[in-house]
């Protein structure tokens, strides 16, 4: 009977765990026997791997570390473990963006997914690793992928699928020149055979694969096919060379320490011999079986129970250091914390004092822009002054200048006035001859009294002293004379009636009737006086 496919499934992780921990450490050799007789140590050696590979921050071993763990777990039965660390493992490598090492991560799981039956997302997972073998043109991986595939299809008795994927990967084997993956996949088309009860070709292909495997010197994978050959020629009832066969594999059994390849011998033995009707070695064959699989059975459960006690280290530790790890990115985060605050304490006490220099510095600009507003005040003041200085000088010049054509005015009349009362004097006079030349004198002299431009030159300087005097006038009264105005201009510079009468050429009794005249035309109320009316405007 063919091996079981336990013993198969065993040898496919074995090589794959060894191929891998090859490509990553000298003491490969040693991890593969520690894989075969001490998993738990070689669980323990990868972990620390995996701790160098974290403090080195080197991501690609931590993720071949997680992967190689994965398949330790998986060999010793802890499917939920094994996915743990190969979802890890493909978080790294899709971030690291390694579509090799993702494809082969791939590979593993849909294995596993496989021998945990779930059927449809062990194949999803195979096309992913396919996918990405077919675009990287990794010969060696996609033959690996369509060999399981082909696997998942014998399991499930559709035999002419597993011949058509075993067939593709064998292709692709041979087009690598991989004589160990050829030698597998002959492995594999000798128990779909055999499933059929074809055992020429079943012999023909557990042949072509144990010479693969003595060429490349694979005393594990020649052991498995010995025996498979052993099984044929027993079926066949070809008992001699069943017994040769498998006391060869047998010999290779207990000479590599293979213990389950010991007992699967000599139960064959026992089988075959039996078949033989030679029942002293049946049952002696029988028995060194039964006492090998107790042995093993016994040894697998001391070992399984290190190696739970490993992974429970293992994961101990793990949550040790995630707790660690969580206290110090705690501390990290409360270090970086005050660090901010203790920087924006600083800075917002620079911005404080730069804010308040920048304060002080304002105020003092503002105080120098006042104490030179202030000193532009008082220079404009101290214009003011000069200006009110000057015209206060311009003024009493005016005022002078008025004054003097006042008094020139009043001399020139009163001169007139004396003149025209001499020459009224001579023209009474009886003298004929004269009469007629100082009657046309005192003509002459009478248009003197009036003459405009004496009056325009008295109204230039009054207007320049008094300034808008005659516009504020005129809003009490619209119907003012230039004899009026210049009544009131007598009036505002506080002169005489005899002055003011002497002034306009006229007497003191028409000057009465002029004032009184004003009055009327300015609406001034009957009691108020004139010329006090006059000086407030």
């Amino acid at each position: 009977m063919r091996t079981s496919s336990v013993y198969i499934l065993l040898f496919l992780i074995n090589f794959c765990f060894v191929n891998l921990l090859k490509a990553q450490s000298e003491t490969s050799e040693s991890i593969n026997m520690l894989l075969q007789q001490r998993p738990d140590s070689a669980l323990s050696v990868l972990r620390k791997k995996y701790n160098t590979a974290l403090d080195k921050n080197d991501r690609v071993s931590e993720g071949l570390a997680l992967q190689q763990m994965g398949n330790v777990c998986y060999n010793q039965g802890h499917y939920s473990q094994a996915m743990e660390f190969y979802l890890h493992a493909d978080s790294i490598y899709t971030e690291l963006n390694k579509p090799e090492l993702l494809a082969g991560n791939l590979g593993e799981m849909g294995v596993l997914y496989y021998y945990n039956k779930q059927l449809n997302k062990a194949r999803l997972t195979y096309n992913k690793a396919l996918t990405i073998y077919n675009q990287t043109g990794n010969l060696k991986g996609q033959a690996q992928i369509l060999g399981n595939i082909g696997h998942s299809y014998e399991k499930r008795q559709q035999y002419d699928s597993a011949f058509y994927y075993q067939h593709l990967a064998l292709k692709r084997y041979t087009q690598a020149g991989f004589k160990q993956g050829a030698a597998k996949i002959y492995e594999n088309l000798g128990s779909i055979y055999e499933d059929l009860a074809k055992y020429d070709s079943a012999y023909v292909s557990f042949s072509q694969s144990l010479q693969l495997y003595k060429e490349e010197h694979n005393e594990i994978g020649s052991i498995e096919v010995i025996n498979n050959l052993g099984d044929i020629l027993r079926k066949t009832g070809k008992y001699p060379e069943s017994i040769a066969q498998t006391r060869i594999a047998l010999r290779l059994a207990e000479k590599t320490g293979n213990m389950y390849q010991v007992a699967s011998a000599c139960r064959d033995l026992g089988r075959t011999y039996d078949l033989m009707h030679q029942m002293d070695s049946a049952y002696r064959y029988a028995e060194l079986s039964r006492k090998y699989s107790l042995d093993l059975y016994s040894q697998d459960g001391v070992k399984q129970t290190t190696f739970l006690q490993v992974l429970y280290d293992i994961n101990k530790k793990s949550d040790e250091i995630a707790r660690l790890n969580n206290i110090r990115k705690v501390n990290r985060i409360t270090g970086v914390a005050v660090a901010v605050v203790i920087v924006l304490i600083i800075i917002l006490g620079v911005v404080i004092f730069s804010r308040q220099r920048f304060k002080l510095r304002v105020q003092e600009n503002q105080a120098r822009q006042k104490a030179a507003e202030h000193e532009v005040v008082k220079l404009e003041l101290k214009n003011q002054q000069l200006e009110e200085s000057t015209l206060k000088q311009q003024l009493d010049i005016k005022s002078r200048e008025l004054s003097t054509h006042t008094l020139n005015l009043i001399k020139n009349n009163q001169f007139l006035e004396h003149l025209r009362s001499t020459l009224q004097a001579m023209v009474k006079e009886e003298k004929r001859d004269q009469k007629k030349q100082m009657q046309q004198l005192i003509s002459e002299i009478n248009e003197s009294f009036n003459h405009e431009q004496h009056w325009k030159e008295f109204t230039v300087a009054f207007e320049q002293v008094h300034q808008e005097f005659f516009d504020s006038l005129k809003q009490f009264s619209t119907q003012l004379t230039s004899t009026d105005m210049r009544l009131i201009a007598l009036l505002k510079m506080n002169l005489d009636s005899s002055d003011i009468a002497t002034l306009l050429g006229i007497s003191t009794d028409s000057l009465r009737v002029s004032r009184y005249r004003l009055r009327k035309k300015l609406n001034i109320a009957q009691g108020d006086n004139l010329t006090a009316f006059v000086q407030k405007l």
